[in-house]
């Protein structure tokens, strides 16, 4: 076998058991606020996207979702009827509207976030000590690696 068949062999694995652990986490109680929403589907990937960067134009938004700006429109009058993202004029161009979330959007994007957190920090406390020391070295090399994915991204906080 090959290096490079060890190494396909290996990430499929990873990748299989990461998806097993969604689905494990993802049964916790009290459940998830993704499912206490009522959000559609794109009304939360708009939700999420803003959570990742300021704000965005509908242009942004558009390309985001793969749908035409009036589309986006609708999604984002309904999440201005819901009290999560605002908009406004661009600072720059007054002809574009920028869209971002209000302190009841960052809330719910955080609740989303603690949930799965919370979930996780449970099993974590089922590992050993050395267990955990390993797996903060290797979460921080894949944090390393990420970066190099995604230049642009806002740096996350340090693991470790």
């Amino acid at each position: 076998m090959s290096v490079d068949d060890e190494r396909d062999r290996l990430i499929d694995r990873i990748g299989e058991t990461q998806r097993d652990l969604g689905r494990l986490l993802a049964q916790h109680h009290p459940p998830s606020p993704l499912f206490d929403s009522n959000l559609t589907l794109r009304q939360l990937k708009v939700v999420m996207i803003l959570s990742s960067q300021d704000s965005a134009s509908g242009q942004d938004l558009s390309h985001h979702l793969g749908v035409g700006l009036g589309t986006v429109t609708g999604i984002v009058d309904r999440l201005v009827g819901h009290g999560l993202v605002t908009r406004r004029e661009d600072p720059d161009d007054r002809r574009i509207r920028r869209v971002e979330l209000t302190p009841a959007g960052h809330a719910l994007t955080e609740r989303i976030a603690d949930a799965g957190l919370d979930g996780f920090r449970r099993l974590l406390g089922l590992l050993d000590t050395p267990t955990l020391r390993d797996l903060s070295a290797v979460l921080g090399k894949i944090q390393v690696a990420a970066a190099t994915l995604h230049p642009t991204a806002p740096s996350p906080k340090k693991v470790g």
